[in-house]
């Protein structure tokens, strides 16, 4: 049934429904199945069964309903691109308090949808919140603010937390994990939990969560500098989340405030981020993507972008999500996802089709994790423009050539490094753990700084 005369509008312009202001707006790659060659036809069916629409016309519609209607108003069958309207009237909103919900959000726009018999593929691209409708979502409570108000710097500009996940990330008991937490701890900032590592029966969480407590305590005080560590509560309870976060918090003490809750928001969905926000307010929420790739990838063809899970993170309230490392580490990605973390921390950025307003909503903090050392730092951040992350290196840390403490310190050098206008190569001339980094990924050295071994005088 064609239902284009009812759930397209090409007549309607963009910047009208943006000034309109009561339309959350996305965009499309769409592809109609083999013999289903009208593309407008088919994309008003996909905004009918994404709002009020069936497969055959009922007795219940009335005027009021089609005035909810999602409308079809922009397409482009040569680029795939379908936009869509959807009224904020249609998304559901709490009993408790009239806020809103990424999962009414999610199952409107990539609800039964995705598998429709007349849809080969349709991924979304991006979407636009107006301002009423943002207003609703609860954003994050803190973000990279927190960790350096507790780490002692300015809460401007100050600088990259820098971060390890322990490894192996499965098979360490109770105390070689804290061991491993403490060296690195004597040169870093922030450790986190890989995302598999919970209440395992080889590492049980609350044994291990006294020993961490015990040993950021040394490391404490040993260094005089504040530590942090973030624990995974992700569950498929929210009574166990909860529970876990609360002992946690319990055995930390007077350091508290050094801890922040990560979440796999992917796995474990809108509920298990919001509960964390909402239930554990004053922590970092430590948003893991875990799983994202199988919806997000390039070479997957439903679902939704890398760039639309970012805004939705930012929505829900992440203090700080995984964005990964835009070409510079082990992930896929390319430096054009920069993007990604613009989104995440302006007030206004450009997506890939909608310019999007976050109208003062607290900035998400970018976690870069996956395959990053000392030598490749700069680069990164002569991409990104800044270096006010969170980095994470597991390898890049404990596969340096003296260990973790030394790891760890190579990483702070970089950056400083970086932040000074200082060669890398010239900075490890006065510090042997950023001199160690070379000798140690040596394979990245030859590759970004070709003359390595000659001013710093080692070879083969």
């Amino acid at each position: 049934m064609d239902q284009s005369n009812r759930y397209a509008r090409l007549d309607l312009k963009e910047e009208d429904l943006i000034k309109g202001g009561r339309h959350v707006l996305a965009a499309y790659m769409i592809k109609p199945k083999a013999g289903h060659h009208d593309f407008l036809a088919t994309a008003a069916h996909f905004a009918a069964e994404s709002s009020t629409g069936t497969n055959v016309e009922v007795s219940t519609t009335d005027d009021f309903t089609r005035g909810v209607d999602a409308l079809v108003y922009e397409i482009d069958e040569s680029k795939e691109l379908m936009k869509i309207a959807f009224p904020v009237e249609l998304f559901d909103r709490n009993v408790i308090d009239g806020r809103a919900m990424i999962v009414s959000f999610l199952t409107l726009t990539i609800g039964n949808n995705q598998g429709m018999g007349d849809i080969e593929y349709a991924k979304m691209l991006d979407f636009y919140v107006p301002p009423s409708y943002l207003a609703l979502f609860d954003g994050p409570a803190m973000n990279i603010r927190e960790m350096w108000r507790v780490l002692g710097r300015p809460m401007v500009n100050g600088g990259m937390i820098v971060g390890t996940i322990i490894k192996p990330k499965l098979g360490l008991r109770p105390k070689p994990f804290a061991d491993a937490a403490y060296q690195f701890w004597l040169g870093g900032d922030f450790i986190k939990n890989d995302e598999p590592q919970g209440n395992q029966v080889f590492s049980p969480l609350k044994e291990t969560v006294l020993l961490l407590a015990d040993a950021m305590k040394r490391a404490q005080d040993e260094t005089g500098e504040a530590k942090l560590f973030s624990f995974n509560i992700t569950a498929d309870d929210p009574f166990e989340m909860i529970r876990r976060g609360e002992y946690i918090l319990e055995t930390f003490g007077e350091n508290a405030s050094h801890i922040a809750f990560l979440v796999d928001g992917y796995v474990g969905g809108p509920m298990a981020v919001t509960l964390a926000r909402r239930y554990f307010p004053n922590q970092f929420l430590h948003y893991h993507r875990a799983g994202h790739g199988a919806v997000t990838s390039k070479q997957s063809k439903r679902g939704y972008t890398t760039l639309v899970h970012m805004k939705m993170a930012r929505m829900q309230g992440a203090s700080g999500i995984h964005t990964g490392t835009m070409g510079y580490g082990k992930m896929e990605g390319d430096a054009g996802e920069k993007i990604l973390a613009y989104m995440l921390e302006q007030d206004e950025a450009m997506g890939t089709h909608y310019k999007q307003g976050w109208n003062g909503m607290m900035a998400t903090t970018p976690i870069i994790s996956g395959g990053m050392n000392a030598l490749r730092l700069p680069g990164f951040f002569d991409n990104l423009g800044h270096s006010n992350v969170i980095q994470t290196s597991g390898g890049g840390a404990f596969g340096h050539k003296d260990g973790a403490t030394a790891g760890a310190k190579s990483l702070r050098q970089a950056a400083q490094a970086w932040l000074n206008g200082v060669n890398l190569v010239e900075a490890a001339k006065q510090h042997p753990e950023l001199k160690g980094a070379f000798e140690t990924f040596q394979a990245d050295a030859d590759k970004i700084f070709p003359n390595w071994r000659d001013e710093l005088k080692v070879h083969k």
